[in-house]
């Protein structure tokens, strides 16, 4: 009788659990698939805006008088990539007034020879040794590149027009030059689409990235550009105008990037629109009908290295540029939606991890009641609306993950980005653990340092180039 009454009360603890974990659950996918929803619709609303947009789509028709741009490349434990990325861009970039600006900290030799190896070869790099060890922040290292700049164009008399941001694993076009020489001046900021190379040995983990940056870089930041909310960068394939630089930096103690921050290229982008500076996404074909003038890169490949990679960008936007950035102006509906999309990562994981308690602790509902033979409690008829809702917001949210990455990598790829949702869903899961902790830890005092993965560059021949892509 004991026995009996206590499985009988483990059985009722236990609905309870699945009635409020399943209740907790399906509200907030909920909120968060309307809130999907609207940018969806906000999308399609603007199709027509976007289709007659001033920048021009066809890369030949950027012919304007070329002036002095500054890359920068910030390079920590880079050895094994930088050499190649450099003689490519060198190789690649037509453009005739640049220069490539290294980043390298005096404790990394390997990364050092390399670049000078290159720098050697052609004038156009320039290695720049920063005056402390590394790892210290990305944002550090570029402030190294803009000192050496202002250095450079002190004795030199001549000012870059634009600083362009890459990393040292990037595949650049060799286009992009052109495109932000004829655009900054119009533009405080111009930002190219993302497209990362899946590796054929991690489709799963290497893919993910791959769906959200097509779904990103082809709907939701065309979105945020239309409402007029700030632009964030994706900190590589970005051009920022000097003047608007210069500002920034007259603001911040003469360096235009924050130290700080984990996430300067986000951070950056906002921070230009709060000092009244356009940003556009320029979405560039070679030719009507041709590839993208896009950057191309391998991104994380493996969980551990993906896992690392999310929780950096956890931390940085949702969780300490919360408190490094705030929000922006009051009323500003537009950039508080979008603001408040940015942070919701870490609910988001709440409500996910919460939905597969939901699911297990149901299937063991069903299996104890089978067991004790006696039917399970039904589910309430507004809880079974709220998730027939929610079916059809998520069937739709992976229709349109598809489609954005079937235009991209074609309708292969679309299939894989179905399986993929759910490595998705443990990537965010196990980064933001690690996010919060690394995010308490900054409470404490700890010190930032630049949690970087180590990166592979791609050959030439190896990187697909589809003609609809994106």
């Amino acid at each position: 009788m004991g026995a009996e009454w206590a499985t009988t009360w483990a059985l009722a603890a236990l609905d309870a659990v699945v009635r409020e974990t399943m209740l907790f659950a399906a509200i907030g996918f909920l909120i968060g698939g309307i809130d999907d929803l609207a940018v969806d619709l906000a999308w399609v609303w603007t199709w027509r805006k976007r289709r007659a947009q001033a920048v021009p789509g066809d890369l030949r028709a950027y012919t304007a008088p070329p002036r002095r741009i500054a890359v920068f490349v910030a390079a920590w434990d880079e050895a094994a990539v930088i050499g190649a990325m450099l003689r490519s861009t060198l190789a690649r970039l037509d453009h005739p007034d640049y220069q490539l600006y290294v980043g390298t900290y005096p404790n990394d030799r390997a990364t050092i020879a390399a670049v000078a190896a290159v720098a050697t070869e052609d004038a156009r790099v320039r290695l720049v040794i920063g005056t402390q060890d590394g790892p210290t922040t990305k944002a550090d290292c570029l402030n190294a590149l803009w000192r050496a700049l202002e250095r450079d164009e002190a004795q030199a008399g001549v000012r870059a027009a634009a600083i362009v941001l890459h990393d040292a694993e990037d595949f650049v076009h060799a286009g992009e030059l052109r495109v932000f020489d004829a655009l900054i001046g119009d533009y405080a900021v111009v930002q190219l689409p993302v497209l990362p190379l899946i590796d054929p040995r991690a489709t799963l983990v290497s893919g993910h990235y791959a769906d959200e940056f097509a779904e990103a870089h082809a709907k939701t930041l065309t979105v945020r550009q239309a409402l007029g909310a700030g632009l964030p960068l994706a900190g590589v394939g970005c051009a920022i105008e000097r003047a608007m630089l210069d500002r920034i930096a007259a603001d911040q103690g003469g360096l235009p990037f924050d130290a700080g921050s984990l996430t300067e290229d986000y951070e950056l982008g906002l921070r230009i629109a709060a000092r009244g500076g356009r940003g556009v996404l320029a979405r560039v074909r070679e030719r009507r009908g041709g590839p993208l003038v896009a950057v191309r890169a391998y991104f994380p490949a493996t969980l551990d290295t993906a896992v690392r990679q999310k929780a950096r960008w956890m931390t940085g936007i949702a969780l300490a540029g919360w408190d490094r950035i705030g929000w922006t102006r009051s009323l500003d509906w537009r950039d508080h939606w979008m603001r408040m999309r940015d942070r919701r990562a870490p609910l988001a994981v709440l409500v996910l991890a919460v939905a597969y308690v939901a699911l297990v602790a149901w299937g063991a509902s069903l299996a104890g009641h089978a067991l004790m033979g006696t039917p399970a409690p039904p589910l309430p008829s507004a809880m079974v609306l709220v998730l027939r809702i929610n079916g059809a917001l998520l069937g739709w949210r992976l229709t349109l993950r598809a489609l954005c990455t079937g235009h991209a990598y074609g309708w292969r790829e679309a299939l894989w980005s179905l399986p993929r949702a759910l490595v998705a869903n443990l990537v965010a899961l196990l980064a933001a653990r690690r996010a919060v902790t690394a995010y308490v830890r900054s409470l404490r005092g700890g010190a930032l340092a630049w949690d970087k993965t180590r990166h592979v560059f791609p050959d030439a021949a190896s990187v697909p180039v589809r003609g609809d892509a994106g």
